[in-house]
């Protein structure tokens, strides 16, 4: 009766994998297919396709505007995930001590993370406004009124902005993965390695740093996700201007639809999948390797 019970137990296993493998196929495979059937056509969502085969795909590389996109879609990426992680592992740091106001804080910085990106971007539009703007009234206040420029409407400066309001709006999100690495680390580790005489930046460099691998995993793809993705704040704050110089490439797919190239747009937007899938798979490939060797 064991036996047959350990073999039942043994077979069930497979068969709760079910729903999630059915999930999967319904809501990412089965999208999927019928996307890149879609891109082979000239669909333009009203009338009849026909098949164009590898056309759209050839328009894209052969397409000068999305060319700039896809660098300004990389460029945003650069700039805010290395910076989320980064402050985003400071803060967890600072606030995982014991603090006077340290639950306001943490609240206080998680909570742009829960506001729509729309509306945060929105809130920020107001703020940056050149003259009339809460910035300018406060430089033209403490006599800083020179420095009152317009900063979404500079080409040199409207990437800064975008990336400097998406690493303040989302630290906070990567702050409560880092905290929550933290406090998972027993607190017997630092002992011991106080006891065996390390410093501060040697109990951080051999214990903090490897048992945060996890943490820093999740941070770094959904940052990678997410900043390659961007599509609210920039359309709340600059609508991808001044001219082209702040188009993601989520913003030109948008466009290319509404503009009735369905077709086309379906090609970009699996061109977009596959340049958010080439730098997670390699990172989470380099991480895979960096477990085995603690």
């Amino acid at each position: 009766m064991r036996v047959m019970l350990y073999k039942i137990s043994g077979k069930l296993h497979h068969f709760m994998a079910v729903p999630a493998i059915v999930l999967f196929g319904l809501f990412f495979l089965y999208p999927l297919a019928q996307g890149v059937g879609i891109s082979l056509t000239d669909s333009n969502g009203i009338t009849q396709p026909s098949f164009v085969g590898l056309q759209n795909f050839i328009d894209f590389f052969g397409d000068d505007r999305a060319r700039n996109d896809v660098l300004i879609t990389v460029y945003f990426a650069l700039g805010s995930a290395p910076l989320l992680n980064l402050f985003g592992l400071l803060y967890a740091l600072f606030l995982d001590r014991s603090m006077a106001g340290r639950g306001f804080v943490r609240a206080a910085v998680y909570l742009p993370a829960v506001i729509s990106p729309l509306i945060m971007g929105y809130i920020w539009y107001f703020i940056l406004q050149p003259e009339r703007g809460y910035l300018s009234h406060v430089l033209d206040t403490i006599g800083l009124g020179y420095l009152d420029v317009n900063w979404l409407g500079e080409s040199s400066s409207a990437l800064v902005v975008l990336v400097l309001v998406n690493v303040w709006q989302y630290v906070g999100m990567t702050m409560i993965v880092y905290l929550a690495g933290l406090q998972g680390i027993p607190a017997e580790l630092y002992e011991a390695a106080r006891i065996d005489g390390a410093g501060r930046w040697s109990a951080f460099r051999y214990v903090t740093l490897p048992l945060l691998y996890p943490s820093i995993k999740i941070n770094v793809v959904t940052n990678i996700i997410g900043s390659l993705s961007v599509f609210e704040i920039i359309v709340a704050l600059t609508d991808g201007g001044p001219g082209y110089a702040t188009e993601s490439l989520s913003i030109y797919i948008m466009r290319m639809l509404y503009g009735s190239f369905t077709g086309y747009s379906t090609a970009v937007a699996l061109i977009l999948f596959v340049i958010i899938l080439i730098p997670v798979a390699l990172f989470l490939r380099m991480t895979k390797k960096s477990e085995y060797e603690l």
